[in-house]
């Protein structure tokens, strides 16, 4: 069973990416995404702090390595970025359809793994993969 912990973590991740898209979609009316974003960022902050802090996680951040910090300030950029275009292509489409389009980011993470992390999904997960592109294709089609 610890073994297949991650799979639990990620179940939830999805169902609070879900509840966020409908969350976002309802609080953009009327507000700039770019604005919205800032907030949703601060928020993300003070709740994040807290929770590190009350659970004793809390350490010297100078005593990060150049590397750890490279690829942290890179991670944190690439999430600012894609938040930003979530927001705004959520603010004009439809949570329905924007939603699923932007996990088409686990079709890249995939193909990224492979080309730098060395790691080889199975025949079953590129599939599961394969199925997740083949969503995307079916929602850029237009009525």
């Amino acid at each position: 069973m610890a073994a297949h912990g991650w799979f639990y973590w990620a179940l939830l991740s999805a169902m609070f990416a879900a509840l966020t898209a409908i969350f976002a979609k309802i609080g953009l009316q009327g507000v700039n995404p770019d604005y919205a974003t800032l907030v949703r960022t601060f928020i993300i902050m003070v709740v994040l702090s807290a929770f590190v802090y009350f659970t004793g996680k809390w350490s010297d951040p100078f005593a990060l390595g150049q590397k750890n910090w490279l690829f942290l300030s890179l991670s944190g950029l690439a999430t600012g970025a894609s938040w930003v275009c979530y927001f705004r292509a959520l603010q004009i489409g439809e949570a329905s359809k924007v939603s699923p389009v932007d996990k088409f980011s686990v079709v890249l993470v995939a193909l990224f793994a492979v080309l730098f992390l060395n790691e080889r999904p199975s025949l079953r997960e590129w599939l599961g993969i394969g199925l997740v592109t083949a969503g995307v294709v079916v929602l850029s089609f237009r009525r």
